[in-house]
């Protein structure tokens, strides 16, 4: 296998694994959100909350489905996937959870995503940001140079 077929065929397995975890989000289950992380995976919440390892993260994901994320859907949006050596990638993606659909993402989510043994790419940590639109224009007009090219 060439060096870029390599990196096709992992793009696309990275990517069918946040497929996975979206759709296991609109589904409503914990077990099976929980599971495209690692045993041992950091979610930092964009309120701050962080929760460790596939389970717990599952467990807890699995209680606010049933409660304030009950009937919620996952929109997502990958922006940039890089890869650092055959078994680890980083990905960048805006996205929301919605019950109609978002006007726009308001969320930026950073992936870390790891092959494990068997193959196997896995979610190894997640830090998920609110977007401050408003404080981000006022920085972007007084101080221009800081506007990022993908803003």
């Amino acid at each position: 296998m060439t060096r870029d077929t390599a990196i096709e065929s992992d793009t696309a397995a990275v990517r069918a694994l946040l497929e996975r975890a979206r759709e296991a989000w609109d589904r409503g289950d914990g077990t099976a959100y929980g599971a495209q992380f690692t045993a041992d995976a950091t979610d930092v919440t964009f309120v701050g909350s962080v929760y460790r390892g596939g389970a717990e993260i599952g467990r807890a994901h699995q209680v606010l489905f049933d409660s304030f994320l009950k009937g919620s859907r996952l929109a997502m949006e990958i922006i940039d996937i890089r890869f650092y050596g055959p078994d680890t990638a980083v990905v960048v993606s805006r996205g929301d959870v919605y019950k109609s659909r978002p006007k726009k993402l308001g969320k930026v989510q950073t992936y870390t995503v790891v092959r494990e043994a068997g193959g196997q790419w896995r979610i190894a940590a997640i830090q998920k940001t609110k977007r401050q639109g408003l404080m981000e224009a006022i920085s972007f007009m007084f101080q221009p140079a800081t506007r990022p090219r993908s803003a």
